[in-house]
């Protein structure tokens, strides 16, 4: 039972690929639910962040980053990034101070002049790589042609920089509703899409520029064994039989060191020991089918 005063509310994180939406939401809640990497498009879906403390629960709606879709996933990718702006109590517009405002923002500020009735909050991130007297020029290059932003909040999500200050500024603005997850549970997620985009995240990081958008992880089977030890099987599908080469690496090297670093983390995440059994797999233009994508837990309304 919801004790009296408890507040709650939707959260959407929304902004261009690559301005730390992923990294924020992983610095609140405090375990890597939202798989990060220096590629662009990384979040595909919408991921549900849960923080809860003893008076308020936040849900953060992670978003995919707004860009020009090339293919039936972008389309599904911007699709799943707009339609968290009708689910959310407050919105989060998150930029990159290291770079100038370009027609991706001008392309979602838009969008957001559209949103009625509810806050938006401006978001600068990467102060860290900024110095202070260059800080308010950027803001002010995202004041002009603007919604009217409910707050600005200059921020580092990797260090962690104001994001006490913003927890608390949109909470204290929360309205009073239910708790609608169990204190200690930090996603919506099942723990197969979670496995399965750190699978993901470790391909992103170490393989060619080439690969990383034409990849996806399906976890085939999860079963914990008489020894304590929970045995997964993941395939990563690629495109092409190049691709699949990249994957698998030399003499077997690359896909070593993808099962290695993803085991790490899934035994972090699980709290037990890891037995990761990966193969690599080729579709054929899997990001144009939309088959392939519902088979592969993209959903069929949203492409």
């Amino acid at each position: 039972m919801t004790k009296e005063g408890f507040k709650s509310g939707f959260v959407a994180i929304i902004g261009r690929p690559n301005v730390g939406k992923s990294t924020l939401l992983n610095r609140i809640v405090g375990e890597k639910i939202a798989i990060m990497s220096n590629k662009a498009q990384t979040t595909r879906n919408k991921i549900q962040g849960i923080y809860t403390t003893d008076d308020a629960q936040v849900v953060f709606i992670d978003t995919p980053g707004v860009h020009k879709p090339q293919n039936s996933l972008g389309d599904y990718m911007v699709k799943s990034a707009f339609s968290a702006l009708h689910e959310a109590d407050a919105i989060w517009f998150v930029v990159d101070a290291s770079k100038k405002r370009g027609a991706g923002d001008n392309f979602i500020i838009n969008r957001l002049k559209e949103v009625k009735n509810t806050p938006i909050f401006l978001l600068v991130n990467k102060v860290d790589l900024l110095k202070k007297e260059d800080l308010f020029e950027v803001i002010k290059t995202y004041q002009e042609d603007a919604p009217e932003w409910t707050e600005i909040f200059p921020i580092s999500a990797t260090e962690g920089d104001n994001v006490p200050e913003l927890l608390e500024t949109v909470i204290k603005d929360l309205d009073e509703g239910p708790q609608y997850f169990d204190s200690d549970q930090l996603t919506d997620h099942p723990e197969r899409f979670v496995i399965s985009e750190l699978i993901r995240e470790k391909v992103l990081q170490l393989t060619q520029q080439e690969v990383p958008h034409s990849v996806a992880v399906v976890i085939d089977k999860i079963a914990t064994e008489a020894d304590g030890i929970v045995h997964i099987q993941a395939s990563i599908i690629v495109e092409r039989p190049t691709q699949k080469n990249i994957v698998i690496g030399k003499q077997g090297k690359m896909i070593k060191q993808i099962g290695t670093r993803a085991r790490k983390d899934i035994e972090r995440l699980l709290g037990s020991r890891v037995f990761l059994e990966t193969w690599v797999k080729v579709e054929e233009r899997w990001r144009d089918r939309p088959q392939a994508l519902q088979s592969l837990g993209y959903r069929k309304d949203d492409f």
